[in-house]
């Protein structure tokens, strides 16, 4: 039995980077499965989205498939590579830029989008082998850093009370509050309240407990539904490995990967560096460790995704969920690609459960999160503005990459503003970055 236990310790490490002083089995296992709760919404909304390119060729039921394969294919090399408790899927914003954007805005076919996408990829790997995009994480300010993980708390807050109905759409103010007399907004508050209770009582696995309880209140209350429990996986073959190449050459084709590539970089950038934050693994350097390998993980998920039939794969913002829990390791990520595949045989199991159970959880998160801004240097304003606007503009610009190119180009003018000591403060690496930026911007604007 000693030698049993033994071996499937070492297993574990070797496989997952578990250390069993530091983790446990079931806390892993819950925090996969609370993982892939928040993030099993993508199982409905990427098909819905591409459901306007049926007209053209591009089966919805194929991306469902191809959404679980490319999340399963990402978080896998997450789990074994990485060895992080990361969660992949395609990502939210970039999937409807494909649809709406390229395919019916620009009038391209969505093979000319899937191969844009596998560009992207490619690009990302060998970013990747070179550890660009590593050293462009790695010399991000500290402060900066911060409120990454603040702005990223207030973005998935901000995210679990639009999916949960309580903040809604409004004409005259952008957003507003929802009417409570309303099922799934009343579910979503006293959703909220339990998983408060969780976290206040300290209750093992309690997120993913409040997403359960949540849902079974739900059944009576006529906002859960759980038609049948099995269902036949439909093929990907209309959709797998259909690219265009004869357009690779195009000024819209470098459009496009451009614009892929950089929403992703920066996108996966900060969900990396916030996440981490959360975990506590970021060294006193202020450096994230592995990050190489995680950044690399992302690369060759958006690639082999873009094979499958999908848009660019990305690492999740709702993975924060799973460390919230007490996922550290590998083993949490496999336990979340685990269910990304039993979910193609599950899909109505995995899908009763409402956005009005797991939205309450990515609310609790962005509590949790919000407390790395202590790190933030708040009394000196060359420091504290740029991360304001970090925080700040990642909710309302819906976007992490633009919460954080804004910031950079603050940190950079507030910096240099402040006088010359702090002016040699400001690296080369975040000069290249303000410029860059800055270019993108205006590019944006014409």
């Amino acid at each position: 039995m000693v030698k049993y236990n033994y071996l499937k310790t070492n297993m574990l490490q070797k496989l997952f980077g578990f250390d069993p002083t530091q983790h446990k089995v079931r806390t892993e296992i819950f925090a996969g499965i609370t993982t892939f709760l928040t993030m099993a919404y993508i199982l409905a909304v990427n098909p819905g989205i591409f459901s306007a390119l049926e007209s053209q060729g591009m089966p919805t039921s194929a991306v469902f498939t191809a959404t679980i394969l490319a999340a399963a294919f990402g978080t896998l090399a997450m789990a074994f590579y990485a060895k992080k408790p990361f969660g992949l899927a395609p990502g939210m914003g970039i999937n409807a830029f494909f649809v709406f954007g390229v395919c019916l805005g620009m009038g391209h076919s969505w093979q000319f989008a899937l191969t844009a996408v596998f560009i992207e990829g490619i690009l990302f790997i060998i970013l990747s082998l070179f550890k660009i995009r590593e050293k462009i994480a790695n010399a991000i300010p500290s402060g900066i850093k911060a409120a990454i993980g603040g702005g990223i708390g207030l973005f998935v807050a901000f995210i679990g009370l639009q999916n949960s109905g309580i903040i809604i759409a409004n004409e005259s103010t952008q957003v507003a509050l929802a009417n409570f007399n309303t099922p799934s907004v009343l579910l979503a508050l006293i959703g909220i309240v339990i998983c408060g209770f969780m976290v206040v009582r300290k209750i093992p696995g309690g997120l993913l407990w409040g997403i359960l309880i949540t849902a079974a209140i739900g059944i009576p209350m006529g906002v859960t539904h759980w038609d049948k429990l099995v269902s036949t996986p439909p093929s990907i073959a209309p959709i797998f490995l259909k690219f265009e190449w004869s357009q690779i050459f195009t000024w819209d084709m470098l459009i496009v990967t451009f614009t892929f590539l950089f929403v992703d970089f920066f996108d996966t950038i900060g969900t990396v560096i916030g996440v981490s934050l959360k975990a506590k693994t970021i060294d006193k350097d202020g450096k994230v460790p592995g990050v190489g390998r995680m950044l690399m993980a992302d690369a060759l998920a958006t690639t082999v995704g873009a094979c499958f039939g999908t848009s660019t794969t990305t690492t999740y913002v709702e993975s924060i969920a799973g460390v919230a829990v007490g996922g550290r390791t590998g083993l949490t990520a496999f336990i979340v690609a685990i269910c990304f595949l039993l979910s193609l045989f599950f899909a109505p199991l995995f899908l009763a459960i409402p956005a009005a159970a797991t939205g309450p959880v990515l609310v609790i998160v962005g509590v949790m999160m919000v407390s790395n801004t202590t790190a933030v240097e708040w009394e000196d304003y060359s420091e504290a503005i740029p991360a304001f606007i970090t925080m700040l503009m990642m909710p309302l610009s819906y976007s992490i990459s633009d919460g954080i190119m804004l910031g950079t180009i603050m940190y950079v003018l507030m910096k240099s503003c402040k006088g010359k000591e702090s002016l040699r403060q400001i690296t080369p690496t975040m000069w290249v970055l303000f410029a860059i930026f800055i270019i993108r911007y205006i590019q944006k604007s014409l």
